[in-house]
């Protein structure tokens, strides 16, 4: 039994409604120590996700796939524990709310459904909530260390890389542990510690919060929360002078023309995007540019088939062959 991940999920009860936070803390702690995500809808059964499968939960804290079972969330529970969230001050927490999510103490992120007020310069706020989906972040070290021999050529030099996943496969991980690595170098991989520069644009890479990064990045690393892929490469180049840029869930053309940006300063890309195979980058139109004209050198492709984070194969960016089976 895992008891710092035990740990973990019960600090995040504490930003959760007494009456829903006492039903949560009967579950098994076998299950405790693997819930990926708290999802909370007024007037529907409370729900948690663990390795991909959906459960309700029973006011006696059992775990169920019966809908009929599950202790039914009220407004009240969904009013208190947004309360707790946004810590009493929405005013506080309305730039992250305009993406849709907050961000807590740990890296946690929790996701709002309601209804979203448009204003002259676009979203402002969301109100009226209705839904929190409570994504429980746990920091795996050590799970990008099977990858390094593939994306690193000597003790300085790394490949363009964009790691390939559908939606909860562990890319992010991924890419976290990855940045780690070569910020802080590594003597078993003949590695000097690099000067990683973050675009962390959903909170998620580096979870920050209150300024302070919740996750282990590295000693050598800068980031750059809550800024778009574009005006954040300006200004790490401008600043901070990286030897490599990572950012998370590519996909629009302002993020295409970001990575040229990097390139032509001779920086190197470390991306994550969701997909399953090559098929679906070249179906992608921003993306296919980028496969084109060979930007990335490798590209990783994950899934769950053995568990979160299995790598399903490495294609080298050139000939689009396998280099990993």
């Amino acid at each position: 039994m895992d008891e710092k991940e035990i740990g973990i999920y019960e600090n995040v009860l504490e930003f959760i409604s007494l009456g829903l936070s006492h039903i949560l803390k009967r579950i098994p702690d076998t299950s405790k120590s693997k819930v990926e995500e708290i999802r909370l809808r007024y007037g529907t059964p409370l729900n948690i996700y663990i390795s991909n499968s959906d459960y309700f939960v029973t006011e006696e804290g059992r775990l169920t796939t019966e809908a009929s079972q599950g202790r039914i969330v009220g407004k009240k529970d969904i009013m208190e524990t947004f309360q707790l969230i946004s810590n009493y001050s929405v005013y506080a927490f309305e730039e992250e709310m305009k993406n849709g999510f907050i961000t807590l103490k740990g890296g946690h992120r929790v996701g709002l459904g309601g209804k979203v007020l448009y204003g002259v310069n676009g979203i402002e706020t969301i109100k009226d909530i209705s839904s929190l989906n409570i994504r429980i972040a746990r920091e795996k070290r050590g799970v990008s260390e099977k990858l390094i021999k593939f994306i690193t050529d000597g003790p300085n030099k790394v490949y363009n890389t964009l790691i390939v996943s559908p939606p909860q496969c562990g890319k992010t991980t991924m890419l976290r542990d990855l940045i780690r690595i070569l910020s802080n170098g590594d003597r078993l991989f003949s590695l000097r510690g690099m000067k990683v520069g973050v675009i962390d644009e959903r909170f998620e890479l580096a979870g920050v919060y209150n300024g302070m990064p919740q996750f282990d990045i590295g000693m050598r690393t800068d980031v750059l929360a809550g800024c778009n892929k574009r005006d954040g490469t300006i200004m790490l180049i401008r600043a901070m002078s990286p030897d490599v840029i990572a950012m998370d869930e590519i996909g629009s053309i302002h993020d295409v023309e970001a990575i040229h940006e990097a390139i032509k300063a001779g920086i190197r890309i470390l991306a994550t995007i969701h997909g399953d195979d090559l098929d679906d980058l070249i179906s992608k139109r921003s993306l296919k540019i980028l496969l084109e004209e060979k930007v990335f050198k490798r590209y990783i492709f994950l899934d769950n088939s053995k568990g979160v984070g299995t790598v399903k194969d490495i294609i080298d960016g050139n000939t689009f062959k396998s280099i990993y089976k």
